[in-house]
Order: structure tokens, then C-alpha cells, then sequence
């Protein structure tokens, strides 16, 4: 018989899952193309220069090419004006070929982030940040027009990892406005129980011990040891945090919020940091931006169908 040191969680591979989105995605796009001769739009929004910021525009903006998307690119300089920054995107609102509006965060601290997200159509919110797509997302009964994408991503990475949600204890370690406080609401609507773990939570060994389902993002590095993990639990770990790491070229390397080598002898699941959580997040994107679209453009020909009845 093996022994529990034998054990070995199994490990949900993001990029994987990530890849099947993305080659579902892009198999809509060319039927949309095909039956409407329209494709979706998305428009990333970056002001400034900053290195990490540009590097995940580009993906995204790579990943547009890839699927079939069409790309608006609105690069603007770090001394913008909030109002200026705030008119682009009213144009982008006015803009019937684009169906999802991204501005890269963060903005330089001259720009109020709270009144530019505020100023982006609902209808066009693909980051899902919309005070009343976060309001739906909390209220029993109401769909919102889109899901923040990294909170979608993990439970996504549940879904297609056959893990049931139903009935189960959630533990969601951070309360951040991105992925803590509305990952939790998405478990609730899922029907999980849900505890919310953070850094004034007194005994948090113990509460997380009590999950089936941890979702961690609270941005400590390997916070939650393998002795915090309930026997067979699913452990989706958010957190990406650079350790110093002589022996790499870089000088670091990428962790988890999670002690994903002691974890790997407790759990039943878990996502490696990087290749877990981190591929998901530009997918479901792409997802959003394609849901957008289907409403827009299926819903514009089913009004001129209807007229055309009425003539």
C-alpha cells in the first residue's frame, strides 16, 4: 500500500486548458466571419511605457492576431490628461467594430483609474470591472454582461478539471478588488460556502485547513504551507511573486502563494505558478470580447430580420 509521502496532487495544466479555450474561440470567430462577414473587436488601451504593462499588451495583442480578433491598438504617453485618456474612450464606446474596451493597468497617479473604468460602456466592459457588472456578479438572481476574467479563469480551471463547486467549503485567501472579493462572489453563485481568509483574519492555518476548494491570491510568497491543506483539495494558486534565485540567468524565478512542493503531497489539484492561473486570464479575455461580439453583431441581424418582416 502507498504511503501518504507517495501521494502526488494532480496537476491542472492552465496553459492546456488555456489552449482549448482559445482554439474554441477561434473556431467561432470564423463562423461569425463567415455568417456575418464581422469579426470581434477589442481595444487595448496603454498609457506609458511601463515594461510589464507593454509586455502583456503585446500578448494580448498577439493573441488578437492569432484567434482571428481584430485588434485596436491605442497607445497614449504617460503625461496624458485624465481627459483626454477619457474622450479615447468614448470614441472606442462610439465605435461599432469594437465590442471590448481594456485599459492596462496600472494608470500613472495623475489619472483617477475609479472615474476612466467608469467611463467604459458596460456593454463593451471585457475586464468585467464595471461597478454594475461587480453589483450582478453580487446580487442572487442577476447575470452580469461579463465575469472579471481571472476570477472566470479559476473557476473555469475547476469546471474543466471536473472538480464540482456545489456544496463544497471555499477558502479565498486575499480580498483584492481583481480577484479576491469577486472570485469569492463567483463560488457564491456557484453555490459553494464561502470563507474569506486576509491579513486581519485571526488563525488562518486553521480556516484554510477546512477547504476543499482554495483559491489563493492574496501576493505573499509560499504563504500557504502543505500543512494548511486539507487531504484531496483543490488549490488554484493566483499568486505570482518573483524570489531571488542565484542560480537562474534572470536572478529570479516566479513562485505561487502557495508551497506548491509541499502542496503537491496534500492536495487532489493544484495549478503550477507559472502555467496555471496566469495563461487563463488572456483567454478568457479573448472569450469575453467574443461574447461581446455575438451579442452585437446576432442581435443587430435579428433586429433587421424583424424589420425586414414588418416592411
Amino acid at each position: 500500500m502507498a504511503s501518504p509521502s507517495d501521494h502526488k496532487a494532480t496537476i491542472i495544466d492552465g496553459k492546456a486548458i488555456a489552449q482549448t479555450i482559445r482554439s474554441e474561440i477561434a473556431s467561432e470567430v470564423r463562423l461569425l466571419s463567415e455568417k456575418y462577414g464581422k469579426v470581434p473587436g477589442l481595444a487595448v488601451v496603454i498609457v506609458g511605457n511601463r515594461k510589464n504593462s507593454q509586455s502583456y499588451v503585446n500578448m494580448k495583442r498577439k493573441s488578437c492576431a492569432e484567434l482571428g480578433i481584430q485588434s485596436f491598438d491605442i497607445d497614449l504617453p504617460e503625461d496624458v490628461a485624465e481627459d483626454k485618456l477619457i474622450s479615447k474612450v468614448h470614441e472606442l464606446n462610439a465605435n461599432p467594430d469594437v465590442h471590448g474596451i481594456l485599459v492596462q493597468l496600472p494608470l500613472p497617479k495623475h489619472i483617477n483609474e475609479e472615474r476612466v473604468l467608469g467611463e467604459i460602456s458596460l456593454e463593451k466592459d471585457v475586464d468585467g470591472f464595471h461597478p454594475l457588472n461587480i453589483g450582478k456578479l453580487a446580487m442572487k438572481g442577476r447575470q452580469p454582461l461579463f465575469l472579471p476574467c481571472t476570477p472566470k479563469g479559476c473557476i473555469e480551471l475547476l469546471h474543466r478539471s471536473g472538480i464540482s463547486i456545489k456544496g463544497k467549503n471555499a477558502v479565498v485567501v486575499g480580498r483584492s478588488n481583481i480577484v479576491g472579493l469577486p472570485v469569492s462572489l463567483f463560488l457564491l453563485k456557484e453555490n459553494a460556502t464561502v470563507t474569506i481568509v486576509h491579513s486581519r483574519t485571526k488563525e488562518p492555518e486553521k480556516i484554510v485547513r477546512e477547504a476543499d476548494i482554495i483559491i489563493a491570491a492574496a501576493g505573499q510568497a509560499m504563504m500557504i504551507k502543505g500543512s494548511w491543506i486539507k487531504p484531496g483539495a483543490a488549490v488554484i494558486d493566483v499568486g505570482t511573486n518573483a524570489v531571488d534565485d542565484p542560480t537562474r540567468k534572470s536572478g529570479y524565478r516566479l513562485v505561487g502563494d502557495v508551497d506548491f512542493q509541499e502542496a503537491c503531497n496534500v492536495a487532489g489539484w493544484i495549478t503550477p505558478v507559472p502555467g496555471g492561473v496566469g495563461p487563463m486570464t488572456v483567454a478568457i479575455l479573448l472569450k469575453n470580447t467574443l461574447d461581446g461580439a455575438k451579442r452585437v453583431i446576432e442581435n443587430y441581424r435579428f433586429e433587421l430580420w424583424n424589420q425586414s418582416l414588418w416592411m
